[in-house]
This record gives structure tokens, C-alpha cells and sequence, in this order.
């Protein structure tokens, strides 16, 4: 074998050595972190420290590409960097035994401080799974690296080689198989707690509302193909948020705390307190900021729970507007999430609630299950947190929450928007009678009216379905006499307080997108 050809070998070995190091590195972190707590793991640490500071044009990116798989997207990147840089290391460890050794212990100690940075992280045993892993991949590098470059034992140097070379066979296939073994014990470890909460979610039944949701009006929801739902069912609800791994509380596990400036007398609720309380019923349209013109991220749904101005009165929170001396109600997850929300909204009357279900069901693990709160009107950052625990009341001035710190608005109503949801985009409708349909939202101020035009023509009234409540989204429909060729259908929608939508088309960031949606068809 030529001399190129024995080090490329060589380096291919190496690089293997590399790639079992960092995968038994990160099995190992895995299994420990099922002692620690799951969030704790290096690959959901580094994760969440790059969803912390990625920027929120880029977040926005993300979620428009890639909707809901985002995340998995992130998690398929950070594994492939790691692949990459670990095969680096192990060719390193050829000439530098020690120090490619010591880059992926350092890796453990990445991991280690994005664990402590985390919002959630509740000590330093946080950091504990990523620097076993980093010491066990850095020895297991430099074991394998030394197997690599032992000196043959025979005159023979071909059969020392193979001789070598299968030891290193042998060492690297133990490993890979200790590093299997020990993820899968520690997914086993981490899934069974998860599966108390999945029991503890099973075992809960809501109790009936002191005040049901008002009856859906014949015709509010329309019968068109390809319309929206009026109710979006749960599988089908938008899910944006930051967290790697879908939170799982049980509720003996669960509290919240009500506190900070203008408290009169802290509260302390458990999930049996507040399913003693009067709840109520409500249905409600919630929307995403990172909403595109014409987007997905928006969702009806019928919530259950108990009003969020009643506990607030009860702790003797004021609004501003009656002499109260917090306008900021901060909101947290027990992910560390924070959420901003302006007291006097919360508290002006409209169906602020602290949810615990969702269309007749205990609220799903990745909509917020125990506890969510929601407030029709705003904007899902300021107001929709998910696995909620504790509640401070604070100033504008004296906190900003996670998304203001990266750029986006302190406050956020929702803008008045409408969409077409059929025919879809680059669509090929017969010719004759098509039927245009879609939805229009502006929440806690209602839709007064919805408006479509063809081409450049003049703007056209659409028949609006019933209106449900102020609180959610609004079905409409327009009969087009489609005629043969491309057309453009563009919709505006006309909100309770006299406001038409802008055409002026502006992106998500800081406060919501605006503009008019159309879709572009071709008529046969």
C-alpha cells in the first residue's frame, strides 16, 4: 500500500475513533441526565442556548420554513456540527493525542455552561450530565488514538497492523455498543418519568363550567371545502415555542405563585385549588406574532378555566387605570420562559384565563398541560404562556421579558387580518361559479367586515358567516364568476372600531405582520 494511501486509511480510522468518542460522550451525558432531570442533557442545553440567542429574523426564518419541525431541524444541525467536529478531533488525535482528547472533554464543558445559562436551570447539577460526558468521550478519544498509533509488537509490520488494527476494531465496536446501551437506558430512564405525567394527565377530569361557552350560531361554521374548521381540533393547533423537550408536570408536582409590586397577599394555588374554583368556558382564536401574512399559526379552540382578573382582585392587584402600581404582569414557564403582559388588558373585563382544557380534553403536553394561561386579543409572546408557574407583577420599565430582549414589542394586540383558504395558491379552478372562502380575525374587537377583489378590480363585500364572539375568528365566503385565465384574488377584512386592514405588508418582527393576503389561480 502506498504511503498516501496508508494515511488516508489511517486518518479514516481516526476520524471513526472521533465519531464513537462524541456518540458515547452524548450517551453517557443522556444517562446521567435521567438522575438530574431531562433538560438537563448537552444536546437540549446547546439547543436551547442557540434558540436564546439566535436572532429573531432568523427565528422567524425558521418557523416559516420549517413550521412546527423546527426544532427537529436544529436538533439534525447540532448533530451533525458535532459529528463534524468530533471526526476533526480524531484525526487530530493522530499527531495530537492529548490535546484532540482534551477538545472533546471541552466539549462537556460547553455543554455544561449552556446548561447553567438556561432560564430553567435549578443548580449546578445541570451541568453535571455534559462534563461526564466530555471526561468519558475525552478518555475513550485517547484510548482509541493510542491504539491507532501503537508502535507494532511484531517484526512483521503487516501483521502488526492487522494485529493493531483489530484491537482498535474491537475497542471502538465495545464502545459504540456501551454508548447504545447507555442512551437507551437513559431515554428508558427520562420516558418513565415522562410517563407519570402522561398518568397524571390520564387521571384528571375537569369539572363542569360555572359559565359554558355560548352556543356556536347556525352557519358560523361554514360547509366549503377547504375552509378552515371552526373549531381547530387539537392534534391540528398551531405549537410555536423554544422548548427542545415538550415540558411534562405532573399535577401533584404543580403550583403557581402570584407576587410582586402591588400584591396585598401572595398567592400559592395548587391544581386541585384551582379546579375547585368557578371555571368557565370560553372559545377563543389565538395567533402567533411569527404569523406570516396568510399564515397557519392561528387556531380556535374552546377553553376551559378559571378567570386570571378574579385571582389577581384577590391578591389586591389594582389595574393602572384604578390606581394599581404594576402595568406588567410576567409570566413564567417552568422551562424559564418569560412572558409580558399589560395588567390593564388582564384585567379590563375580557376572558383572561388560566386554562387547564382544551376542546373538552385536559390541555395536551405541548399546549401547556397542567396549566396555560391566555389572553383573547394579544398576541401569543405577550400573553399565551404554556406550563405556567408563577406570576409576578412588575413595571414596563423595570423587566424586560424574553422576547422584548430581543427585539420585539413590549405590547402587542393582535392585528386585524384575513385570509384565503380557498382555492389555494397556483390553484386551477374550473371556470363558472368558484367559491372563495376563508377566515378573518381581530380579537376583542371583532369583524365587521370582509372584502375581496379580482385583478385590479373594485373591492367586492363577501357574505360573513355568523360572528360567534368578538373573541374569535370569522368564516366568510364570495361566489367568483371565474373566467378563463390567471387571476389574482386578494382579501382585506374591516375590524368592529372602523379599521381596514393596511396593505402596506410589513414582516413579523417586532409587532406582527400586516398586509393583504391573495393567491394567484388559473381558471380553466
Amino acid at each position: 500500500m502506498s504511503n498516501n494511501k496508508t494515511v488516508l486509511v489511517r486518518a479514516l480510522w481516526a476520524a471513526l475513533a472521533g465519531l464513537v468518542s462524541g456518540y458515547a460522550a452524548l450517551a453517557a451525558a443522556e444517562l446521567v441526565s435521567a438522575w438530574v432531570r431531562p433538560e438537563s442533557g448537552p444536546l437540549t442545553a446547546v439547543g436551547g442556548g442557540a434558540i436564546d440567542r439566535t436572532p429573531a429574523a432568523v427565528k422567524d426564518w425558521a418557523i416559516r420554513n420549517f413550521g412546527t419541525n423546527d426544532k427537529l431541524v436544529l436538533q439534525a444541525g447540532i448533530l451533525v456540527v458535532i459529528a463534524l467536529l468530533a471526526m476533526g478531533l480524531g484525526v487530530l488525535s493522530l499527531r495530537w493525542r492529548r490535546i484532540a482528547a482534551a477538545g472533546v472533554a471541552l466539549f462537556g464543558v460547553v455543554g455544561a455552561a449552556a446548561a447553567l445559562e438556561r432560564p430553567d436551570s435549578e443548580s449546578f447539577s445541570d451541568a453535571v450530565p455534559s462534563l461526564v460526558g466530555g471526561l468519558i468521550g475525552g478518555v475513550l478519544l485517547y484510548v482509541l488514538a493510542g491504539l491507532l498509533t501503537a508502535r507494532p509488537e511484531s517484526r512483521d509490520a503487516d501483521a502488526g497492523r492487522a494485529w493493531d488494527r483489530r484491537r482498535f476494531l474491537v475497542a471502538t465496536g465495545a464502545a459504540a455498543v456501551g454508548g447504545t446501551v447507555a442512551g437507551g437506558v437513559g431515554r428508558a430512564l427520562n420516558s418513565s418519568s415522562a410517563r407519570d405525567a402522561v398518568a397524571s394527565r390520564a387521571a384528571v377530569v375537569l369539572p363542569r363550567p360555572v359559565s359554558t361557552a355560548p352556543p356556536v350560531p347556525a352557519g358560523a361554521a361554514l360547509r366549503v371545502p377547504g375552509v378552515s374548521p371552526f373549531t381547530t381540533p387539537n392534534r391540528d393547533f398551531y405549537r410555536v415555542d423554544t422548548a427542545l423537550v415538550v415540558p411534562k408536570v405532573t399535577t401533584g408536582e404543580w403550583s403557581l405563585r402570584i407576587h410582586g409590586k402591588g400584591v396585598r397577599r401572595e398567592l400559592r394555588l395548587s391544581f386541585d385549588d384551582l379546579l375547585r374554583r368557578e371555571l368557565i368556558e370560553r372559545d377563543i382564536t389565538l395567533t402567533c406574532v411569527s404569523n406570516e401574512v396568510g399564515g397557519p399559526y392561528v387556531g380556535n379552540a374552546r377553553w376551559l378555566g378559571a378567570r386570571l382578573s378574579e385571582l389577581l382582585a384577590e391578591a389586591g392587584v389594582r389595574p393602572p387605570s384604578r390606581g394599581g402600581t404594576a402595568d406588567q404582569l410576567v409570566a413564567r414557564s417552568v422551562d424559564g420562559m418569560t412572558l409580558g403582559s399589560p395588567v390593564e388588558d388582564v384585567m379590563d373585563g375580557r376572558d383572561a384565563l388560566l386554562a387547564v382544557g382544551m376542546n373538552g380534553e385536559p390541555l395536551p403536553f405541548e399546549h401547556g398541560f397542567p396549566v396555560r394561561m391566555l389572553v383573547p386579543g394579544l398576541y401569543g409572546y405577550v400573553s399565551a404562556c404554556k406550563w405556567i408557574e408563577d406570576i409576578e407583577l412588575t413595571t414596563f420599565d423595570a423587566y424586560d421579558p424574553y422576547w422584548v430582549k430581543r427585539k420585539w414589542a413590549r405590547k402587542a394586540p393582535i392585528k386585524t387580518q384575513a385570509r384565503i383558504d380557498t382555492p389555494k395558491p397556483f390553484g386551477r379552478p374550473k371556470t363558472g361559479t368558484v367559491m372563495v372562502a376563508g377566515v378573518a380575525w381581530a380579537q376583542h374587537r371583532g369583524i365587521d367586515r370582509v372584502e375581496i377583489r379580482v385583478d385590479d378590480g373594485p373591492w367586492q363585500p363577501a357574505d360573513l358567516a355568523p360572528e360567534a364572539t368578538r373573541d374569535t375568528w370569522r368564516q366568510w365566503s364570495f361566489p367568483w364568476r371565474a373566467v378563463p385565465g390567471t387571476h389574482t384574488l386578494t382579501v382585506r377584512a374591516t375590524d368592529r372600531t372602523g379599521e381596514t386592514q393596511t396593505e402596506r405588508r410589513t414582516r413579523t418582527v417586532p409587532d406582527g405582520a400586516s398586509g393583504w393576503h391573495s393567491v394567484v389561480v388559473t381558471a380553466d
